[in-house]
């Protein structure tokens, strides 16, 4: 089957990035400190990033993020979606309007321009496929940024909740939960490691 695991990495205070994130500055101020742990020779982290990697049949991803990953400093032949695994997954950008050109063309795009639910439906779609294909049941993961998580959690379209939980406080940034509804969480798994703690909670 098929879930929706929104999975992002976050400080103790609560942001995604830190000051001043933008296309040459993509985490913000300090922001980079939130995925040591993805970047670690830890045992744990490395199976967390490796089986989050290969679980993903489709990723959503925010217009802003994809300026980012895209731009000049962005994704690579070695650092590229899961860091270190460079994961090719089919990727869907929501967006006002595509952009006019693409840098990572090795990669499957699509942009839509309809909102994050009918971005997430169309995830699911490849997903599917890529399950059928491959004969093992793949997810769509939507990456964030924060904005994105938070406007499908809002619209009740998340299946799980998974946060990396870094340990530095960043003061200010890009909050995940600004003013968000309350919202009913189970959580399934606490991971500890060297650099953050891994957290997953189904969503109700």
């Amino acid at each position: 089957m098929t879930r929706i695991i929104a999975d992002i990495s976050v400080s103790l205070d609560g942001f995604v990035t830190g000051p001043d994130p933008g296309p040459d500055n993509g985490l913000g101020t300090g922001g980079e400190a939130l995925h040591t742990w993805a970047f670690s020779d830890d045992p744990e982290d490395r199976r967390l990033l490796r089986e989050g990697t290969a679980r993903s049949g489709a990723v959503v991803l925010g217009r802003r993020l994809f300026d980012i990953v895209d731009g000049p400093g962005g994704w690579d032949d070695t650092t590229g979606y899961g860091a270190g695994e460079v994961g090719k997954p089919s990727f869907v950008v929501v967006t006002g309007a595509p952009p006019e050109a693409v840098r990572l063309t090795n990669l499957d795009w699509t942009f839509v321009s309809t909102g994050v639910a009918d971005a997430v439906a169309a995830a699911r779609e490849r997903a599917e496929a890529a399950s059928a294909a491959s004969g093992r049941d793949l997810d769509v993961v939507l990456m964030g940024g924060g904005h994105l998580i938070g406007s499908a959690l809002d619209a009740g379209l998340v299946d799980v909740l998974a946060l990396h939980l870094a340990p530095v406080v960043l003061g200010s940034g890009t909050p995940l939960f600004p003013g968000r509804a309350p919202q009913s969480l189970v959580q399934r798994t606490v991971t500890p490691t060297s650099t953050a703690t891994h957290l997953t909670y189904d969503v109700l």
